[in-house]
Parts: C-alpha cells; sequence; structure tokens
C-alpha cells in the first residue's frame, strides 16, 4: 500500500474525528488533513487545530459537494466518521436516521466510483460500521466476531447495517477499496452529553459545582460493555487505513468489561461528592437494548499489532475532568 499523504475526514468536528486529526498532526505532521464539514456544525472539538487543517463545507446528502471535495483534494484515505450516531435519537427520527447514515455513505462511495471510472482514482475508505449491528446475542456468542449474524435492535442499527453493506457491495462490484470496522463502547473527552459515560460525568460535575442537586438519573444499568478509550481508537483507526485489507471487516474494541453499573460506581469514586444518589428514569430506558456486547478483536490485531494503552480508569477521570472544565468555564 502507498504511503497515506493526504486524508479526508468526514465528521471532523464530531467526537472521535476531532481526536483523530489530533492523533495525525501529533503523530504523522507531514500528512495533510482536509475535514468535511457542514457550515452549521459547531467548531469548538477542532478550534485548537482549526489553522492546521483545510476545511471543505458541503453535505453528504448533497452529492456535488461531496464530488467537488474529493476531486479537488483527491485523497490517499478517506475516514467516513460523519453520522446521525445516538441510538436513542433513531428512535425519535428513523427517516433522518437512514438518509444521513445509509443514503449518505452511498453517496460518498458514488461520488469515488465517478472518480475511479473517469480517473482511476481509487483511495482506501474506511466505513465506520457499529457493534450495534450484531443486536442482542446470546452468551453462546460471547466474544463477538465478525462472522456473528446481524441482529439490529434499533433504526441506528439497521442504518450501520446499510452503510456495512454497501461498503461491501461497492468493493464487490467497483473495486472501490473500503475497509469496515465494528466499532465497541468507546469514550472520553468531548463525548456528547447525550452518550452514558459524558451523560453520567457531565451530571456529576454539574453537582460537584452547585449547579444540580445530588441526583444522577440514569438508564438500565445492567448492561454490559467492553470499554475503550476514543484515543486508543483513533490510533486504531490509522493502523487500519496503513495496514489492513480493502473488502474486508474488523471487529475493534478495548479489554475492560463492565456494566454500566459498575462504571458509574467507577465515576463516583472519583468524585468530590459521596453524597449523591442514584435514580432511574423510565425515560432513558429504550424500546430495544442491546446488554452483552464483549467483542473478539483477534482478527484486527493479528493483522495489525495493535491493542488499547489507555486504562479505563483514566478515560473515566479525563471525561470528568472534561465536564468539570466546562462548568468552571461556562457558569
Amino acid at each position: 500500500m502507498k504511503k497515506i499523504k493526504k486524508v479526508l475526514i468526514t465528521g471532523i468536528t464530531g467526537f472521535v474525528g476531532s481526536h483523530l486529526a489530533d492523533y495525525i498532526l501529533a503523530n504523522h505532521p507531514d500528512v495533510k488533513i482536509i475535514g468535511f464539514l457542514r457550515w452549521r456544525s459547531p467548531k469548538d472539538n477542532i478550534k485548537h487545530i482549526i489553522n492546521k487543517i483545510q476545511s471543505e463545507y458541503g453535505d453528504l446528502s448533497d452529492l456535488p459537494s461531496l464530488r467537488s471535495a474529493i476531486s479537488k483534494h483527491r485523497p490517499d484515505a478517506i475516514f467516513h466518521l460523519a453520522a446521525q450516531s445516538y441510538v436513542d435519537f433513531s428512535f425519535w427520527a428513523p427517516i433522518k436516521t437512514l438518509e444521513d447514515n445509509v443514503i449518505g455513505t452511498c453517496n460518498l462511495l458514488e461520488a469515488v466510483k465517478e472518480l475511479k471510472l473517469s480517473s482511476k482514482y481509487n483511495p482506501v475508505i474506511h466505513i465506520c460500521s457499529s457493534s450495534e449491528v450484531y443486536g442482542q446475542v446470546t452468551k453462546k456468542e460471547i466474544p463477538i466476531k465478525e462472522t456473528n449474524p446481524f441482529r439490529p435492535a434499533s433504526p441506528y442499527a439497521v442504518s450501520k447495517v446499510g452503510e456495512d453493506m454497501l461498503a461491501l457491495q461497492y468493493w464487490l462490484s467497483w473495486g472501490i477499496k473500503t475497509i469496515r470496522t465494528r466499532m465497541f463502547t468507546h469514550t472520553g473527552p468531548r463525548r456528547g452529553e447525550v452518550f452514558v459515560l459524558s451523560n453520567f460525568a457531565k451530571q456529576v460535575a454539574a453537582i460537584e459545582a452547585g449547579l444540580q442537586e445530588p441526583i444522577v438519573k440514569v438508564g438500565n444499568l445492567k448492561s454490559v460493555r467492553t470499554w475503550m478509550d476514543v484515543r486508543d481508537a483513533v490510533k486504531a483507526y490509522w493502523f487500519l487505513v496503513n495496514k489492513c485489507k480493502p473488502g474486508e471487516v474488523y471487529n475493534i474494541g478495548g479489554l475492560e468489561t463492565m456494566t454500566i453499573g459498575e462504571m458509574l460506581d467507577l465515576l463516583l469514586k472519583y468524585s468530590t461528592r459521596k453524597d449523591i444518589e442514584i435514580i432511574v428514569d423510565p425515560a432513558r430506558l429504550r424500546p430495544s437494548d442491546v446488554t452483552l456486547q464483549i467483542p473478539s478483536v483477534v482478527k484486527f490485531r493479528k493483522e495489525t499489532g495493535w491493542q488499547p494503552r489507555i486504562k479505563f480508569k483514566d478515560t473515566v477521570k479525563d471525561t470528568l475532568e472534561y465536564w468539570r472544565e466546562h462548568f468552571r468555564k461556562c457558569c
């Protein structure tokens, strides 16, 4: 595989996209980064690097804007991270979720296909699927392998099945060099407040700041997750496009498995407040849930040598400190 000198990141203003840009700038400063983003996207996550990347404005729903950005820069690798990524929102807005994730991905692949057919341009494209495609598994299926059947339990999961299969189809039909990942739970600083660790950490930080009663509202605390830091995740993505095979799919996940309740206990251990009460909020319970996610990452590690380095306790501490800093600045 030729050396990667230029990358395009869709969703660069988001949680994972911004961390990926940070990783590349810190470890591969000779690589040019093009960020594909909507004009209205908040830039808080990339304000510290905004002058170190090149921004191209557009939208995944707008094929001409994708064509323009890709043909202008012809990146060696495309990290397709833009998505409607909130599972709960997909129950409220399933059509929007499918449009963003499936049609948006199809537009991206079509733009590349057109350039490949006209000029033989053929970058490596990372298509970010999700562990949610596996749905609810049985204990006999643990650890979950890439060959496990799909049982999507939310419109979001269905949309990720669509992305996953589109990427495979464009490889099989057109030779577009897609590589798919099914990432398991990853979190850390900058994670949106609707996601579980970040949400709990924000509540705890608000309590510490005197802005909230000492009550943390929760959903299902019994779900089992294997946790990983986003800063390990983006390193895995870099290894992926440099070392893995087009047409393949890889599970990526951490090493530390615990229930959401155990994660909350760990978070509360680092709080300065010891009087916090936990209350289950029925509004936080999903119509259908995925409660057992433990991955097999043997295939990915065998091909890349990657393994996570950041202890989950440090991820928890850093996320709590992120929200503490948020309240110090805003309130």
